[in-house]
Formats: structure tokens, C-alpha cells, sequence
């Protein structure tokens, strides 16, 4: 997916991806949702909000709480994509979702993809 479509695409549709990719990999759904939680200061109710009511990314990353100012020393390759060069910052924020999700699912130790 490119431009436009990501960002009105539903968090809820890419979740189940997200945690089938780390699971396939020995991983769990309760590290996706951590993952998903430092990085956008929601409390696990309100991710579950979120992906009840559908929303989409544009939305979901405007009213995360408090994105985690750590992320900055995300670094590395998406699709052949450095998320440190992605100059749209909505799509930074999804591929920042994605670098992490990636790391777990290569095995990286969750405190070391939590990045404080």
C-alpha cells in the first residue's frame, strides 16, 4: 500500500498481520500490544478502543496520547525503505510501527526494541 490508501486503511485490518508475523516466530500478541504501546502512550483499553472502532492510521497516530520520543533512534530498512529517511511524517510513524514489529519478529529481546 502506498500515499493515501495506508493512511485510511484501519489499524484493526494490519493488527492481525502484525501479530500473526510475530507468532509465527515464537513471539505473542501481549509483545505486539507493548510494542504498540510505547510507542504511542495508550493504555491497552485504548488500543482495544481503536481497533473496535476501526480507525484508521492518520487518525490513530493523531490521538495517541504521547508518541514516545524514543523512537527517533528507530533505524533500518521497511521494504527496502530507511524509516530514518521517510520524509512524510504519518508514514514515518507507520514505519517506525513496522521496524518494531520486524524486530520482534527476528527475535530481538523486547527490552532492546524498547528503546528508553
Amino acid at each position: 500500500m502506498t500515499g493515501h490508501r495506508i493512511y485510511t486503511t484501519s489499524v484493526a485490518s494490519v493488527y492481525p498481520h502484525y501479530v500473526a508475523k510475530a507468532e509465527r516466530k515464537g513471539r505473542t500478541r501481549a509483545e505486539v500490544d507493548e510494542i504498540i504501546r510505547w510507542l504511542t502512550g495508550l493504555t491497552q483499553a485504548g488500543l482495544q478502543e481503536h481497533l473496535e472502532r476501526k480507525t484508521d492510521f492518520q487518525t490513530f497516530f493523531a490521538e495517541a496520547p504521547r508518541m514516545n520520543p524514543a523512537r527517533t533512534a528507530i533505524t533500518g530498512s521497511v521494504c527496502g525503505v530507511r524509516v530514518e529517511t521517510v520524509a512524510e511524517p504519518l508514514m514515518r510513524e507507520i514505519r517506525y510501527l513496522d521496524k518494531l514489529v520486524d524486530e520482534l519478529s527476528r527475535g530481538r529481546p523486547l527490552e532492546k526494541i524498547l528503546r528508553d
